[in-house]
């Protein structure tokens, strides 16, 4: 078998995993709606923090984090890792242990049922419903596109006469598709159970394969001293947050040398990460307090202290697992081929960067693991979206406005399955057009359009005086503020737009706050019984 052939092996090996997962996990599924979605409230302190973990670890942090330092730079690390592994633990244990104790005591499965309780209002869910499906779309489409392009490249030469169009890989829309079959396989089998177990597994082979690759690729740049010093002799500016006035005459140096024709790899200008720029990226972080699936996994907790694992650890794995892939990307910057070309050359895609780094520097079986490790991180988030989605639609919609005493567990499961596979195909098509899209910037807009309705989680557990038409308010000015700014971008070239040198989520939970504020203040406010289901133990 040929090196292509050897990687398509071990992936083959993998999906075969997933599904036998699902197989197991089957045997433990009770048949209720409430197992299926929310394994019965059984799930402990470990599988809960690789559930969390696993499902917050998508193409974003993979992909995307090792495109964007190809990119900007070693300031990826700072902008992403520094503010998501304080603010994600602070919105476990400030907003998840909250949404739990309400979900235990009063039967929630969604976050559509929290809110209509806490704020009043049958009607909100017809608002909420298609900005979190809206928000989570994008969040698949990611994956997909992350997930399908790793494959492919890593692929590459493994069918020259059958796959010729690209470049014997097995072609993106075969990836796509096999990782959207398998997905729903091993949910269908297991909901959120087998999904938890699955993430689990995952997890500890992201992990595990992402930091063994890693020493393979320096390695063979010859050591990780060696790496960076290359860098630092050819593009010093990607090592810092902005290039000084020697960092751009030793770029102008090489651009000469390379013109001249007395190098065969061209150096590259660094885009820079402003530092307005920077500090505002400090809002991305709290999308994770609106994550439907998150939600979903922070009900399926025993008790309050199995988050206490997640709490402490959750920032750590996510140091271990960003640094791999942030200093590839800036590796790949300099790395060269023994004949002096680079092994990323000009015109690469962001997205195909740490896929074409590990096929030209690691051996093929190490070439699958790691594809098997990427696609674990991003396959530990398909589920949870596919799960999340299914649940919303089943209890939210159908259950809710039909009645849930009138359909069966069985017709739930069913309507509930039926809804996901109309979304992942919907997602799986649209990933066929987009698939040129940065995965970062992607990401960076799923998570603005999230953290946008963060002030409205935050104001239903802590402010006694928000009311129900702030919350109609808060979640009417973040769609429109936040469309009009993501209209301004372009997903297929850079996806980037700032506002005076800052982050658009800036200024969309900006407005989201102020709306559900001043509203609430001018309106009527909750219900006494409201208050006191709600903040009984506050008062």
């Amino acid at each position: 078998m040929n090196a292509g052939q050897i990687s398509c092996v071990v992936i083959v090996v993998y999906m075969a995993m997933l599904i036998g997962i699902g197989v197991v996990t089957r045997r433990m599924f009770r048949g209720t709606t409430a197992d299926y979605f929310v394994a019965s409230r059984g799930i402990g302190s470990f599988l809960l923090l690789m559930s969390l973990f696993g499902t917050t670890m998508t193409s974003f942090a993979i992909i995307g984090s090792s495109g964007e330092a190809f990119k900007s730079g070693i300031g990826v690390y700072g902008l992403m890792v520094s503010w998501s592994g304080i603010f994600h633990s602070f919105c476990f244990f400030f907003i998840g242990i909250k949404l739990w104790s309400f979900g235990a005591r009063y039967g929630y499965q969604t976050q559509i049922q929290f809110f209509r309780d806490r704020f009043e209002s049958d009607k909100l869910g017809i608002f909420l419903f298609p900005a979190l499906v809206g928000l989570v779309t994008p969040y698949i489409l990611m994956g997909i596109i992350g997930g399908a392009t790793a494959m492919e490249k890593i692929t590459a030469g493994a069918f020259p006469v059958q796959f010729a169009a690209s470049a014997g890989g097995v072609p993106f829309w075969l990836c796509g598709l096999v990782m959207c079959v398998v997905v729903l396989i091993y949910i269908f089998f297991g909901g959120v159970r087998g999904a938890a177990w699955a993430n689990a597994v995952q997890t500890i082979l992201f992990i595990g394969l992402g930091i063994v690759t890693f020493f393979v690729i320096a390695d063979k740049l010859g050591g990780m001293e060696e790496a960076t010093q290359r860098v630092v002799e050819n593009n010093p500016s990607y090592l810092k947050l902005d290039a000084t006035d020697q960092d751009k005459q030793i770029h102008a140096e090489r651009l000469a040398e390379f013109k001249a024709g007395n190098s065969k790899a061209p150096p590259r200008a660094v885009d820079h990460i402003p530092s307005l720029k920077f500090l505002t990226y400090i809002f991305i972080p709290f999308s994770v307090a609106m994550f439907p699936h998150l939600f979903q996994h922070w009900l399926t907790a025993k008790s309050a202290k199995a988050f206490k694992l997640s709490v402490i650890l959750h920032p750590l794995l996510m140091m271990l697992t960003w640094l791999p892939c942030v200093l590839i990307g800036v590796w790949a910057t300099s790395a060269v081929m023994p004949d002096g070309t680079l092994v990323v050359p000009p015109g690469v895609p962001e997205n195909g960067v740490l896929p074409l780094m590990v096929r030209k520097l690691s051996t093929p079986v190490m070439g699958g693991l790691l594809t098997a490790g990427v696609l674990a991180a991003i396959m530990s988030s398909l589920d949870s979206q596919f799960l999340c989605l299914g649940s919303i639609f089943t209890n939210d919609i159908v259950g809710h406005y039909i009645g849930h005493e009138k359909l069966s567990d069985r017709q739930k499961l069913l309507i509930g399955r039926s809804f996901i596979v109309v979304i992942v195909a919907i997602c799986y098509v649209v990933s066929l057009y987009w698939r040129s899209a940065s995965v970062f910037a992607l990401g960076t807009w799923c998570f603005t359009g999230f953290a946008a309705l963060a002030p409205l989680v935050f104001a239903a557990l802590y402010w006694k005086r928000a009311t129900k038409v702030g919350a109609y308010a808060c979640i009417i000015t973040a769609a429109a503020v936040g469309l009009y700014f993501f209209s301004k971008s372009d997903l297929k070239s850079k996806g980037e737009f700032l506002v005076a040198g800052m982050m658009p989520v800036t200024f969309v939970i900006a407005a989201s706050t102020a709306a559900l504020v001043i509203v609430s203040l001018a309106t009527t406010p909750p219900s006494e019984k409201t208050v006191k289901k709600f903040f009984a133990r506050a008062a």
